[in-house]
């Protein structure tokens, strides 16, 4: 092993290294030794679980259910109008964590968790796993309509990560590490190790795992499940029938299903981040959006409560098909519109329950109408929202396996498992065909990261050219003799210059290439002009632009180097970038993502 961190001007051996030393004595290998810190993570992972779960059911306690009491809201009739009060109560109480660490308690922290993991090296803060407790807590607690299980998983990558950090892992293991925290808090708040292997690699880990990995993140999962069934059983999440294919005439129905749930799944990923849009824009303290969407959000539940806290209870009431169909209609859209709002407006929490929330509705509601339809050659409504669940997770978060694992896991029906396939597949096609990213990586695309296209890529565009641009270049006047600038070139190492006018904007560049052909002829270095000279089409970039670009643009002409421009005035030259800087600064990154972390970075 070479994981070796310098700490005040020394080397220092990483404690996993050590770890590995006092192994090998056993003849243990390192892999042995990963696999002994997946047991840790998966057992930490589990009890975090049970304390997120314990904190969030005393906040709804408080808050929600005492609150109702209180206002008389349970009582019905008027009293019903000041529901809203609870939901902004939560919002109120959040504000103070949203002051004292502005930037890691509001909105879906999901996508930035995943980009940090795949793209920053994964060193996240041991505060996360108290900040993500109490903000989901006080948010979902209140009333306001999110689920657990994004901030659940962070919480456990956090496990992860502080494991990591502690024995200074480098950043392949690190990455690992949190995977595995991730995919034991999902196991066992589902009570679903198989959902959480699958969940951590493809949703986590962006589908790019090896089969090595694969042993620490079961393990992980099967211990965290372990602790979490001895906490709370080992009964299945939501209890329902047996459903089972009627006859194969329900095959088609299903994978029309699939189409329409992979159409809905792209409407929700929008109107997700159209509605987050609007509340970023508005021009209010950013404390009050929290608490205006918590408004908004229980102003819906005066006549639809349903749409309220994660919906665990009503997703099992929409299984075994007991819901009105016009309520399920409708219950399909406001789940959507409350979810956008509480997290678009800085709530905290995730979009996995709603998604399967959601899932049940839609699938309710296309049960009704096709059995309506086929009543002698299809299964009971409540059919079609268990499949639902499964397939309108995998289609809004293009992580098929999840779904079907999850659902076959959470149900313990094993009959629905081919039309669940069906639909899970087309669904996630269907999405990805309308709409390349899932709603955990809109935010990381717009940020120019091209994360589907492998880690080389990614880190590539994950890097702006402002950031390695070169600002010690010279220019050359119009009027500049052959000679002058030859002199340049060999003088200062500079073999791409831009030539400019006499107000210093670029009108062109020479390169070596361009002067090549005259370095010999004396008598023209006096005479020839930089202007007559230069390259007047010349490829440029803006500093804004990341380097995965860079490349493009570099191979256009296979050019070695090129000018880097002002968006304000292309003429304007603020720097120059080479192939150079580019292979550099990549390779700083890579490395950066390698090296074990700082010892004492997790405390804090």
């Amino acid at each position: 092993m070479k994981d070796v961190i310098k700490v005040s001007g020394k080397q220092e051996t990483s404690r996993l290294e050590e770890l590995v030393v006092v192994l090998k004595k056993f003849h243990i290998t390192e892999h042995t030794a990963l696999i002994i810190l997946s047991f840790l993570v998966g057992a930490l992972a589990g009890l975090a679980n049970i304390l997120f779960r314990t904190t969030m059911n005393f906040i709804h306690q408080l808050v929600f259910v005492q609150g109702s009491e209180l206002l008389s809201i349970d009582h019905g009739g008027m009293f019903r109008a000041l529901l809203p009060l609870l939901p902004m109560a939560g919002a109120l109480l959040l504000v103070p964590l949203s002051l004292a660490f502005p930037g890691e308690v509001n909105g879906y922290g999901f996508p930035r968790f995943i980009e940090l993991v795949n793209i920053r090296g994964g060193v996240i803060k041991i505060r996360n796993i108290l900040l993500k407790t109490l903000s989901a807590g006080l948010t979902i607690g209140s009333g306001g309509s999110a689920g657990i299980e994004g901030p659940i998983a962070i919480i456990g990558g956090t496990v992860g990560s502080g494991i990591g950090q502690l024995f200074r892992a480098s950043g392949s293991r690190m990455k690992l590490l949190i995977a595995a925290g991730s995919a034991g808090a999902m196991a066992a708040t589902f009570n679903a190790p198989i959902a959480g292997v699958m969940f951590a690699t493809e949703i986590v880990l962006l589908g790019n795992y090896e089969l090595s990995s694969f042993a620490a993140i079961v393990i992980s999962s099967g211990i965290a499940t372990v602790i979490s069934r001895g906490f709370y059983g080992s009964t299945p999440a939501f209890s329902v029938p047996q459903y089972r294919l009627r006859s194969p005439v329900e095959i088609p129905l299903y994978i029309f299903f699939g189409v329409l749930v992979g159409i809905l799944a792209v409407f929700y990923i929008r109107v997700f981040h159209w509605i987050k849009d609007g509340f970023d824009a508005l021009k209010v303290h950013p404390q009050v959006k929290p608490v205006t969407g918590a408004f908004i959000v229980g102003a819906i539940g005066i006549f639809l409560p349903q749409v309220m806290g994660n919906g665990y209870e009503f997703i099992e009431v929409s299984l075994v098909g007991k819901m009105i169909f016009p309520v399920v209609l409708a219950l399909v859209f406001l789940k959507l519109v409350a979810t956008s709002v509480t997290i678009g407006s800085g709530g905290a929490g995730g979009v996995f329950a709603p998604s399967l929330f959601i899932g049940a509705m839609v699938g309710e509601s296309y049960g009704y109408i096709v059995h309506w339809l086929f009543p002698a050659y299809t299964a009971s409504p409540g059919a079609y929202a268990t499949v639902g669940v499964g397939s309108f997770l995998a289609a809004a978060t293009h992580a098929p396996l999840t779904g079907i694992f999850l659902l076959f896991e959470m149900t313990g029906n094993y009959q629905i498992i081919i039309p669940l396939m069906f639909s899970s597949i087309i669904g996630t096609l269907v999405a990805k065909r309308l709409f390349s990213d899932s709603i955990d990586t809109v935010e990381i695309t717009r940020k120019g990261i091209k994360i589907h296209m492998g880690r080389e890529v990614a880190i590539m565009s994950s890097i702006k050219v402002k950031n390695v641009m070169r600002k010690d270049f010279i220019t050359a006047p119009e009027d500049a003799t052959l000679d002058k600038i030859i002199n340049d070139m060999i003088g200062k190492e500079k073999f791409y210059i831009p030539v400019v006018d006499a107000k210093g904007l670029m009108t062109g560049i020479v390169s070596f290439q361009d002067i090549r052909p005259v370095l010999l002829e004396e008598q023209v270095k006096e005479i020839v002009r930089a202007k007559q000279i230069a390259t007047e089409e010349v490829i440029v970039m803006y500093p804004d632009e990341d380097l995965n670009a860079a490349v493009e643009r570099f191979s256009l002409k296979d050019i070695a180097e090129v000018p880097v421009v002002s968006r304000d005035n292309p003429q304007k030259v603020i720097g120059m970038l080479s192939r150079g800087d580019v292979i550099s600064a990549y390779n700083k990154e890579v490395l950066k993502k390698s090296a074990p972390p700082i010892e004492t970075s997790w405390i804090i």
